[in-house]
């Protein structure tokens, strides 16, 4: 039964309300603890009972923090990490060139930096060198360094890293792994296919953090000076959030601790850009995954490779402004390329009617920075994992993502063993590839295989999840402020969305080119809404003749910062007429 039994919104989505168990769950939870109902019915869908709840809002490392030791090879990677930084050796980190890259490499040069060492930083060049080691750039390391860190690569990168003879080389990792591992000092990486998978949410900046605390506990057995880690968690916030990782058991308490350390400013880099795009308020997780870290980003996808990592480890203010001013201006081209390919994107996706378990699109030219974002893109249109590629010439580059019950990871690992693909690899929700030409519509047509035998009962209908009803005046900042308690949100832990019913409209303008502003109330009470993008669908031009009429609102709330004074808003996302 549709939620206020609208079947299709003015998106074209279905309304789905919480389950009768959910419902139960949070009266039941309303009652032992008095708590809002709307922060209840949050909880409940989160399976927080009353016996957890204390803990669950108050993440902490303590509890949550698992034994680094227990990942295998953990102990060998920090043990020869160690005597790396207490004899001042040559030390190169390789790194991915997105966010989680640049973080996990900051860290480490972070931690050297406590010993003096200055390590050397190699970010590959997207176009040139494609994604993990590559056999010139190891050896080109190799040349000059005794101890070589792969971050958020390299578990795959059998060939190149098997070249190595020289020096030794550490892979920290998260990305999935075939049976057999490269053959080097140590691959740590809890998706190696020998590991219990407990772990397997994490990105790879929290596995270096990891790598970290094992090295801390190495030296605390020889009462030895360490860097204060807990500093370091902004990184791993940033990180675990900008790689779309499930906010779930440590993840938590990573995104928990950094947000508290991100606002004392003290990341020199990080500070700049905020200023640069002028953040005015508290750092939250939306800052970190749509603010932040698409411009981190950027460099990797259109720019200099290693900027965003540059600026995570930059010392000078002056310098650091410039590479965020240069960052913002990336992001914003990458913002044109984007568009240009999406709309090309869509329009095949549409005109092919995949129907069922994929949606694709390909086409020359393509920049390969901006496929994995139009990927997404395409996902979010389709409600299908989505996979977009950008040839030239003869060979393609691309990326896909993933939703909810379908491993794409795994599928391509299972293209890659039928010799499909000429590389492939990633995770569950996201992963990269290369092919021929000649062979896309084959690959694509078994890529649809795969998926179907993961999930026969994928549902690409578009639905919004509803939490509860709620009324304006309800939505006091109090209720923001618990409703945040309970976060942070992102991927394992949506963020709330209420609807607010039969509500009249009483102000509507917009701003831009394309956002909506407007105010809604009813008896009780107003609240301000935004909604952004509303003129590139129908919901803009549509309430903008709302003719008086009553409407059902959905959305999320936040904080609007204005002047010094804080107001609760809602972040419109859909809505539809009472009376249809």
């Amino acid at each position: 039964m549709s939620y206020l039994g609208i079947e299709k919104s003015i998106l074209g989505k279905q309304w789905i309300g919480p389950s009768a168990e959910q419902e139960r769950n949070q009266e039941k939870l309303f009652q032992e603890t008095g708590l809002p109902i709307a922060l209840c019915a949050v909880l409940s869908r989160l399976n927080v009972s009353a016996n957890s709840l204390e803990k669950y809002l108050e993440p902490t490392l303590r509890e949550l923090m698992p034994e680094p030791a227990k990942l295998k090879d953990m102990t060998k990677a920090a043990e020869r990490i160690l005597i790396a930084a207490k004899t001042g050796e040559k030390v190169a980190i390789f790194a991915d060139y997105d966010v989680d890259g640049g973080c996990s490499a900051a860290l480490l040069i972070d931690w050297f930096r406590f010993f003096n060492v200055e390590c050397t930083l190699y970010v590959p060049d997207r176009i040139k060198e494609g994604f993990g080691p590559n056999i010139k750039a190891l050896q080109l390391l190799e040349s000059a360094n005794s101890l070589i860190i792969c971050v958020d690569c390299g578990t795959l990168s059998h060939e190149a890293i098997e070249t190595i003879q020289t020096s030794d080389l550490v892979v920290l990792d998260h990305h999935l792994a075939s049976e057999t591992l490269p053959k080097c000092h140590a691959v740590v990486n809890p998706n190696r296919q020998d590991e219990l998978g407990n772990l397997s949410h994490l990105c790879a900046a929290a596995v270096v953090f990891l790598c970290l605390v094992e090295m801390r506990r190495l030296q605390r057995v020889n009462e030895e000076k360490s860097p204060d880690l807990l500093e370091m968690l902004d990184l791993v916030a940033l990180a675990t959030v900008a790689d779309v990782a499930p906010l779930i058991g440590v993840n938590r308490a990573f995104v928990r601790q950094g947000l508290k350390i991100l606002a004392r400013r003290k990341r020199i880099g990080l500070a700049a850009l905020s200023d640069q795009i002028k953040i005015d308020q508290e750092l939250s997780a939306y800052h970190l995954g749509f603010l932040l870290g698409p411009r981190i980003n950027a460099g990797g996808r259109i720019g200099k490779p290693d900027l965003g990592a540059q600026l995570l480890i930059s010392q000078d203010l002056e310098a650091a402004k410039a590479m965020a001013e240069r960052l913002d201006q990336l992001n914003f081209e990458r913002r044109n390329l984007e568009n240009q390919i999406k709309e090309a994107a869509l329009e095949q996706a549409i005109n092919r009617k995949t129907v069922g378990s994929l949606a694709w699109a390909a086409g020359d030219s393509w920049h390969p920075g901006v496929v994995g974002i139009v990927a997404s893109r395409l996902k979010e249109a389709t409600n299908l994992p989505s996979v977009v590629i950008g040839f030239d010439g003869l060979i393609g580059k691309g990326s896909g993502r993933s939703i909810s019950g379908v491993d794409l990871g795994f599928a391509i690992q299972k293209l890659m063993g039928e010799g499909l693909l000429l590389t492939g690899g990633g995770h569950k929700m996201a992963v990269g590839l290369s092919l021929a030409k000649e062979n896309l519509e084959k690959a694509m047509s078994r890529l649809t295989e795969i998926i179907e035998q993961q999930s026969t009962t994928i549902d690409s209908s578009p639905k919004v999840n509803i939490d509860t009803l709620l009324l304006p005046s309800a939505a006091t900042l109090e209720l923001v402020e618990l409703l945040n308690s309970a976060g942070p949100y992102g991927p394992g832990a949506k963020a709330p969305t209420f609807v607010f019913a039969n509500m009249q409209i009483t102000f509507l303008k917009k701003i831009g080119t394309s956002h909506l502003r407007l105010k809604f109330s009813d008896d009780t009470g107003s609240l301000d809404a935004i909604c952004f993008n509303a003129f590139d669908n129908e919901i803009g031009s549509t309430l903008e003749n709302h003719g008086g009429n009553s409407v059902h609102l959905c959305g999320k709330l936040d904080i609007n910062y204005w002047r010094g004074r804080k107001s609760v808003q809602l972040r419109l996302e859909d809505a539809q007429f009472s009376n249809v």
